[in-house]
């Protein structure tokens, strides 16, 4: 679905000169589509219109289907509360977690969910590499999925993600931002507290273990 949204904003983009948001691609009806174009691209733009709506009640439906049978617990309303994160994404990271308390430290779930470098160090300096391939590949998926909406839709994560991309670059700004919310969730699992933007982003350093959780009375 991504791809045909990305491909009707650049048609929007290229032939009106106007940037429309992903929200406002998906309130667009057949007489808008009309309006905007000329026979021939309003054909292809309904056509990718079609489709969008299409995928949407298809991924609708395969999400009702999976929510009547999943055994759903707390963490997966407490992980909506992240930014960027929805049904699909809290349900993905309740499933492949299991128990939060299997991972002593933020550090290693964040390790474990690929949202940090894979290095051994000594002295501050590189010594080589581990294995890139351990950790678990889905969670790596979701908090980067979670990333990329977050930094479209909430302004703290979105001036987080600019002042990352401005230092190195939009790659490194996204897997930044996921380790952000990657270690956000492990508070939010483990302590069964809410997200908490504030303490989020003015607190905790990207890298460091705060001594407390998201919670000022949950002991770390």
């Amino acid at each position: 679905i991504s791809s045909q949204i990305l491909s009707l904003q650049s048609m929007i983009a290229r032939t009106l000169g106007i940037r429309m948001s992903v929200r406002a691609v998906k309130k667009l009806t057949d007489e808008d589509i009309d309006r905007m174009f000329e026979a021939n691209l309003a054909f292809m733009a309904g056509n990718h219109l079609s489709t969008i709506e299409f995928l949407d009640k298809t991924i609708l439906n395969i999400e009702k289907q999976v929510l009547a049978q999943v055994r759903l617990k707390k963490e997966f309303s407490l992980l909506q509360t992240i930014p960027g994160i929805g049904k699909i994404l809290a349900l993905t990271i309740m499933l492949e977690v299991g128990d939060i308390n299997r991972f002593k430290k933020v550090g290693h779930y964040s390790s474990y969910c690929r949202c940090v470098k894979s290095e051994k160090t000594s002295n501050k300096k590189k010594k080589g590499e581990n294995n890139k391939k351990n950790g678990n590949k889905f969670l790596s998926w979701a908090y980067v999925e979670a990333a990329n909406f977050a930094q479209r839709y909430s302004r703290e994560a979105q001036r987080f993600f600019q002042k990352k991309k401005a230092k190195r670059n939009g790659i490194v700004a996204v897997k930044a931002l996921s380790n952000k919310l990657c270690r956000a969730s492990y508070y939010i699992m483990r302590d069964q507290i809410p997200y908490d933007e504030a303490r989020l982003f003015a607190e905790f350093g990207c890298g460091r273990e705060p001594t407390k959780g998201l919670a000022s009375n949950q002991q770390a």
